[in-house]
């Protein structure tokens, strides 16, 4: 069966098929090795192709021709780690099936593990989520807008607020969404991250900001809406389509909720860390709780 196939028959995994699935911890860590070497493959050290068989007193496996050991969690997320694999499996079907996201306090109650433990394992499965979402660049139609997470407003005082992270998302319409801190709000800070992910061509939507005058002279079909005079959609009658960024804006009103809601406070430093574990869950939305496979395929 091939990994696309599994990855789609297993699109309802429940609870109770993860723990069916993964009853100890020896069948976490033969499917570790299946997805990243294969119970049989060729042998590093002797070039044969050979049967892989689990050691009972380590984490490794041995060839059955020449004895060399294969550490299956090496250079991953459950490399040296005390926590035991079933639990990191659960941790990680506890993030691909909430909306919301799993705060450190939530995996702490609900996994039986320290705080400390808690927050490591849970920014080493967002580091995971973001190796996991990887994408060729958007063409199309896309939405950018840019929002201000955190901090506070100044009391009397004009501007968007004090001490806020500014981010800047872009959603193609139909496709994929991306997102990043960035630490202002000025054309060299947000052109290359748009050039990056933005095809040349691709027809973008965005509010009347003055970051994105120059978008037209780069190459794209740039049409801007101005919310300040209450227009929240204009129509592009050469190319028959819909400007407006209410896509890329319920995007940031989902992770605002969800900030709020379950984090309470995310600090800049982190800031990359969670938009990528929320972009992740949105492109991947379609394959439900199979994102599962696909976080673990990717250690």
């Amino acid at each position: 069966m091939s990994k696309d196939s599994q990855i789609q028959k297993l699109g309802k995994l429940t609870v109770g098929e993860l723990f069916a699935r993964f009853p100890d911890e020896d069948a976490c860590l033969n499917h570790i090795m299946e997805v990243r070497y294969g119970l049989r493959h060729v042998c590093a050290a002797c070039g044969q192709y050979s049967t892989f068989h689990k050691l009972a007193d380590r984490r490794a496996f041995s060839c059955a021709r020449c004895g060399h050991h294969v550490y299956p969690t090496a250079g991953t997320i459950f490399q040296d780690t005390r926590t035991p694999l079933q639990v990191w499996f659960y941790a990680v079907y506890l993030f691909v099936t909430t909306r919301h996201g799993v705060s450190g306090k939530e995996l702490q109650r609900t996994l039986g593990v320290t705080y400390k433990t808690a927050w490591r394992m849970g920014q080493q499965i967002r580091v995971l989520m973001a190796k996991a979402d990887r994408f060729k660049e958007m063409q199309g139609h896309v939405e950018i807008d840019e929002a201000f997470i955190g901090g506070y407003r100044a009391h009397g005082k004009p501007g968007k607020g004090e001490n806020k992270t500014i981010v800047l998302g872009i959603v193609e319409r139909g496709g994929r969404t991306v997102a990043k801190s960035v630490p202002n709000l000025r054309m060299k800070s947000v052109r290359p991250f748009i050039y990056e992910n933005v095809k040349a061509g691709s027809a973008v939507s965005t509010d009347e900001a003055n970051i994105y005058d120059l978008l037209k002279s780069a190459g794209y079909e740039h049409k801007s809406v101005n919310h300040s005079k209450y227009e929240w959609v204009k129509y592009n009658y050469r190319r028959d389509e819909w400007h407006h960024t209410n896509s890329v804006e319920s995007f940031w009103r989902l992770f605002k909720n969800s900030i709020r809601s379950t984090h309470i406070h995310v600090s800049e430093k982190y800031m990359d860390r969670y938009l990528k574990e929320f972009t992740f869950r949105s492109n991947h939305r379609g394959m439900v709780n199979a994102m599962f496979d696909l976080l673990i395929g990717s250690v």
